[in-house]
């Protein structure tokens, strides 16, 4: 494993607070997850391309969108691991920019209406830590 590699999964798991290696790919996240059907990788395969360090093959994945942030797999997974947290942590990651754009208490009143709740969620949800 090369060390590009190393630091993408090492970050991933500073963001997140988590060991992405903990999850032995038992397939629970996606077999309850209610996007799966609509996603290019499953939540388990997100995971294990973590493990592998292979930040370009999820780069272009759809699912990292497609995460509802509803913390069915979390709740599912025998291992206690935070997928949505993970998916947060790639998707900012990810970023060209690298940061975040606003944090929770300053979303403007006018846009927190019109924000899908995912993206609220995940606002709150990358600060309660």
């Amino acid at each position: 494993m090369g060390e590009n590699q190393r630091k993408f999964i090492d970050r991933v798991n500073e963001l997140t607070g988590d060991n992405v290696y903990r999850c032995y790919q038992c397939g629970r996240c996606s077999a309850g997850c209610p996007m799966a059907m609509e996603m290019d990788y499953l939540p388990n395969q997100i995971i294990r391309l973590v493990q592998m360090g292979r930040e370009e093959e999820i780069k272009g994945s759809k699912t990292l969108f497609l995460c509802a942030t509803c913390f069915a797999c979390q709740g599912r997974c025998p291992k206690g691991i935070d997928i949505a947290q993970i998916m947060e942590a790639i998707r900012h990651l990810l970023e060209p920019k690298g940061s975040d754009f606003f944090g929770p208490d300053e979303v403007p009143e006018n846009l927190a209406s019109e924000l899908p709740q995912q993206v609220l969620v995940s606002i709150y949800k990358k600060f309660a830590k």
